[in-house]
């Protein structure tokens, strides 16, 4: 309905009630590639896929640090996201500065979420065309939270976002119930499984185009990667595990980008904040 006289200005809304240019920004989650996150009783654990835009060159970063007890994956325009994460580390250091304590992870995505809002609000800037897992753990355990490009905020057990992501979703849904006991290196094996299920037909998930990190109790933010990944690789391979179910998503756009989780398709909601 004369969509292109609406989605001129992230202000303007349609007769159906919608924000078309805050749509375009939660789509661009939907064609990054695959991240996902799950968490224990003790610890929380971050696994992607890592894209190549050729076979000479380097797989593009997923798995970023914030702070000591705190780590993201992403989804989307990695540009945004470089830039986020600029913003939530300066926001750690100033809280460790004034106060000589770690900042609560809850306070943090809330005024993520809040700076998410605020770009929906002006015609001058455009939402930020990102979504984020957030890792974390602080006096209260470990947490999993989700933010997309509206500004809506998510506390998971488990969640996937990304291109090809539902058939990692299925598989944590299938075996959410046993997280919450699972030790580190079964968090981290339930996120290879789920991980294989998100890579495309012609591609096998290695050391360089897989990623994970790990926060916990005792434990700072930690990436495995490459070598370090490699034993996790060989023991999935062994016991010929692989994740979710059929994929119906055939979003495979080279560029990061995507669309916001529903509660019923985001993963394993915890709580909605």
């Amino acid at each position: 309905m004369f969509r292109n006289q609406y989605d001129t200005d992230v202000t303007v809304w349609s007769p159906e009630g919608r924000l078309l240019q805050v749509e375009y920004a939660m789509e661009s989650v939907k064609q990054g590639s695959a991240c996902l996150g799950l968490r224990s009783s003790t610890h929380s654990v971050l696994g992607a896929l890592k894209r190549s835009v050729s076979e000479h060159a380097s797989h593009q970063k997923k798995l970023l640090e914030i702070d000591d007890h705190m780590g993201i994956g992403i989804a989307g325009l990695t540009a945004d996201a470089r830039t986020i994460a600029k913003w939530m580390r300066n926001e750690c250091l100033n809280h460790k500065y004034v106060y000589g304590t770690p900042m609560p992870s809850g306070r943090l995505l809330t005024d993520l979420a809040d700076k998410h809002q605020r770009t929906t609000q002006t015609y001058v800037r455009r939402p930020y065309g990102v979504g984020l897992l957030v890792a974390s753990y602080d006096k209260n355990g470990p947490h999993l939270y989700q933010t997309c490009p509206s500004g809506n905020l998510y506390e998971y057990y488990a969640s996937a976002i990304g291109a090809r992501s539902q058939s990692g979703r299925t598989y944590l849904e299938k075996h959410y119930e046993t997280l919450n006991d699972a030790s580190r290196d079964d968090l981290i094996m339930h996120a290879l499984r789920a991980l294989t299920g998100c890579v495309s037909g012609d591609v096998e998930l290695t050391k360089d185009n897989g990623s994970i990190a790990v926060v916990g109790k005792d434990e700072k933010f930690t990436l495995i990667e490459g070598d370090e990944l490699q034993p996790y690789l060989d023991r999935l391979e062994l016991e010929g595990g692989t994740g979710g179910g059929d994929d119906d998503d055939d979003d495979d756009d080279d560029e990061e980008g995507g669309e916001e989780e529903t509660k019923e398709e985001g993963g394993v909601e915890a709580m909605e904040t």
